[in-house]
């Protein structure tokens, strides 16, 4: 057993809302020896494409700590510039949060969610997609209350999970060390429908067959939709 997990079973979770007093929304949330901080900001504007559309945008921001890590990490702003990973990671989360919301209704409002690993032990993007939709769905609620929109533009509820393939074993929810010995590695992010948002998937060591897919999309879908509950109650608290 890894690390007293069965191969299909999740990390512990954990969300704490409201956790960041200055921030429009925010949460923590503690995925196994992950641990993202994840904020949510509002700004009466939006990007120069959208002005006068009526629309608005959600977009994010990724970062790590220096010492997130078992080395510590230089910070992107000191060498001058975000790295490939870093681009990648927060367009990801910016594209699977957007998914969740009518932009439409937002109004030209645009909302950041920033995602600060303070912990990385892997699935540092899932962690972030996961709370990053947490600290918009309080965004949301507060925007509404305050009068800044009129109807409420979350369409679904959005969470991500990984998925591997470790020495023949399909794991969920891989850790650091599993995720550096996977033979497959996969992100899924899905809504509380069950529809996919994005997958990302590499054969590391080896090919994918179809059956292995399959099998990956079916347990990664049962691990979304229990992690779309926990991220329920944490909004009902």
């Amino acid at each position: 057993m890894r690390n007293n997990r069965k191969n299909l079973e999740i990390r512990n979770i954990e969300i704490v809302t409201d956790y960041i007093k200055n921030a429009d929304a925010s949460c923590l949330i503690k995925s196994g020896d992950t641990h993202v901080v994840c904020t949510a900001s509002i700004e009466d504007k939006v990007p120069r494409w959208l002005k006068n559309s009526g629309k608005g945008w959600v977009t994010a921001e990724y970062g790590m700590l220096p010492r997130s890590t078992h080395e510590r990490m230089k910070r992107e702003a000191s060498v001058g510039k975000i790295g490939g990973r870093t681009s990648e990671i927060q367009r990801l989360i910016g594209r699977s949060l957007r998914a969740s919301i009518d932009t439409k209704l937002l109004g030209e409002y645009l909302i950041t969610i920033d995602c600060d690993v303070l912990q990385a032990d892997g699935g540092t993007r899932t962690a972030s997609i996961t709370g990053g939709f947490v600290a918009l769905k309080k965004c949301i609620d507060i925007m509404i209350q305050r009068k800044q929109i009129n109807h409420n533009p979350i369409k679904s509820f959005v969470a991500a999970i990984s998925c591997g393939i470790v020495n023949g074993e399909i794991l969920m929810d891989l850790d650091y060390e599993e995720d550096s010995k996977a033979d497959i590695d996969s992100n899924y992010v899905m809504n509380d429908k069950g529809d996919i948002i994005e997958l990302q998937l590499t054969g590391e060591k080896t090919t994918c067959s179809e059956t292995e897919f399959l099998d990956m999309l079916k347990y990664s879908k049962q691990s979304i939709k229990e992690i779309i509950n926990l991220q329920k109650k944490a909004l009902s608290a």
